[in-house]
């Protein structure tokens, strides 16, 4: 069969770059045919040989810049251009802004098919590195050669990282502690090839305002070898330490956490803030990885439930309950509905730290749920939404809708599912009226978006 595609595997192309894709790739044409190019920007005119060709698009490896963009800057990192974690550090922050509100707008205009919604500037960090107060990384190479890193962009090969810039910095003091530590004790990483080792992930969480630490030790196994000296090691480097946990995964899968949990020492949860509220989070909880930006979040889907006082408000997908008590300072009572029943408990749990009395934590799916709230007279002001990456199923849409709230506040990680879900709302006899981007993750091509919704 005769290639009559203008390109072929292997082969160099000059290609001229006008965006960038929804995973932060250059985006440009050849012959009219759709390239993809990591570490391209838009504006660019590049070269890279062709690695990958599929009927409608190909994929690319940048080999030379010929035309710069007057947005390219030189990243920080000594490993970007190697490892997975971001994206965008080749362009200056003010450009990455851009960027994650054009996705928005190209989303909402190409997916949901609406024309008349405001979409804001996108909210910038104050600092855009060391925010995030979460780590995971995965652990391999061989016993006394230890690798702590990040995957190798579209690999499963780990990138020994020593200082990563967009962690706490205390994460990366636990990500050496652990390398020093298992590598002196003689433990084995695990393989995910052979199934076979020990230690297979190190997690950090960090409480940016209460300054307490968490450690969780990933094993395959169920003992951590060595676990006495193990756990005074970390309590002798680590300051600021509080809990150190063992979690058990002998799975061949890539979870990250198993079902197994138990604390080696220490407390089982570390404390946090948010705003004005204290959370407790343990090593399975939930909680957004930059506080800072957390906060900016969820004051601005407060903003948008447009409460005075004396408004009832659902948040469906509540999670460990945080949206649901900012809301609670502004309604006079607030429903929190979630599936998973252990961020239920840690809702409840934050709820009475806090004082919150005017908040109800339910169990179940909000599609089964709210009928029976409405049954029960329950007639909300404002339903508030904060899906996984997937959005919500279109049955949810709906019984939000029969609710017949005035206002619809979603908070989306995912433009491309928030424009589908805005389109569904239209259809019910909801308008979006206007979307605001929060950069929640600098450096990267992820992008969180608050949306106002207001019956028509």
């Amino acid at each position: 069969m005769v290639n009559t595609l203008p390109v072929s595997k292997g082969k160099t192309y000059c290609i001229n770059i006008a965006g960038l894709g929804h995973s932060g790739e250059g985006v440009g044409r050849y012959e009219n045919f759709t390239v993809f190019v990591p570490g391209a920007l838009p504006g660019e005119q590049v070269e890279a040989v062709v690695t990958e060709v599929k009927k409608n698009y190909a994929k690319g490896r940048l080999t030379k810049v010929v035309g710069i963009s007057p947005s390219r800057v030189t990243p920080e990192c000594s490993i970007f251009d190697k490892c997975g974690g971001c994206q965008l550090q080749h362009l200056v922050y003010a450009g990455q802004l851009a960027v994650k509100r054009q996705t928005v707008i190209d989303a909402i205009r190409r997916i949901g098919r609406l024309s008349d919604v405001v979409v804001h500037q996108t909210l910038s960090a104050a600092d855009p590195w060391f925010y995030r107060n979460k780590m995971q990384f995965p652990v391999g190479g061989k016993p006394g050669q230890v690798e702590v890193g990040c995957f190798q962009q579209g690999t499963h090969n780990i990138i020994d990282v020593k200082e990563c810039l967009i962690q706490h910095q205390t994460n990366n003091i636990i990500a050496a502690q652990v390398r020093n530590i298992a590598n002196d004790l003689n433990i084995t990483p695990y393989d995910e090839r052979t199934g076979k080792g020990v230690l297979r992930h190190v997690l950090g969480r960090v409480g940016t305002a209460s300054g307490e630490i968490m450690v969780v030790l990933v094993t395959a196994t169920a003992e951590l070898p060595k676990q006495d000296v193990f756990v005074e090691r970390l309590r002798q480097n680590i300051p600021g330490l509080v809990s150190i946990v063992h979690n058990i995964n002998a799975k061949v899968t890539n979870i990250i956490l198993g079902n197994s949990t138990r604390t080696l020492w220490g407390k089982d949860t570390i404390t946090d803030r948010l705003g004005d509220f204290t959370f407790h989070i343990s090593a399975q909880s939930f909680f957004q990885v930059n506080t800072a930006q957390a906060t900016v979040l969820y004051a601005k889907a407060v903003e948008y439930a447009g409460l005075s006082g004396d408004e009832t408000v659902i948040d469906a997908y509540c999670g460990t309950g945080t949206i649901s008590l900012f809301l609670a300072r502004q309604a006079a009572k607030v429903y929190g509905i979630e599936v998973v029943e252990p961020a239920v408990r840690d809702a409840r749990l934050n709820a009475q730290v806090n004082g919150a009395t005017n908040v109800e934590f339910i169990v179940g799916d909000a599609v089964a749920v709210m009928p029976t709230l409405f049954k029960q007279g329950v007639r909300p002001h404002a339903v508030v939404v904060d899906p996984p990456r997937a959005g919500c199923a279109p049955e949810v849409l709906q019984a939000f809708a029969k609710m017949q709230p005035k206002r619809v506040v979603y908070v989306s990680c995912n433009p491309a599912s928030l424009a589908r879900d805005l389109a569904v709302l239209d259809e019910q006899g909801y308008i979006a009226k206007e979307i605001q981007p929060v950069d929640m993750f600098p450096h990267t091509y992820h992008v969180e978006s608050v949306a106002l919704i207001e019956r028509k």
